[in-house]
């Protein structure tokens, strides 16, 4: 015979999830305690992580600025390595000068 599954309310996992993040104890310890399958806790955790992470894909904006911010990033290195090679310059010519 079958056993029915338990339904679990939104603010029961909540309250299991917030343990896990909160308290630094192992989704284990928890699960043990609460009296619930371990594995069904790690779903209920990773799903809250990738609810406040994102998916880790970026959305069209993000990728225009990504893409800004790499040329930005390269112009600014340009400009830096330009500075290095015009102090170098000035200071072997204030060296020579002596």
């Amino acid at each position: 015979m079958a056993e029915s599954r338990r339904k679990f309310d939104q603010d029961f996992k909540e309250g299991a999830v917030r343990l896990v993040r909160e308290t630094g104890r192992s989704i284990a310890q928890i699960a043990k305690d609460l009296g619930i399958n371990a594995g069904t806790l790690a779903n209920w955790v990773a799903l809250d992580r990738q609810g406040r992470d994102g998916d880790g894909r970026l959305d069209e904006d993000e990728r225009l600025e990504l893409a800004r911010l790499r040329r930005e990033n390269a112009e600014l290195a340009m400009e830096r390595d330009e500075l290095k090679r015009s102090v170098a310059l000035w200071v072997k010519d204030a060296m020579g000068r002596r």
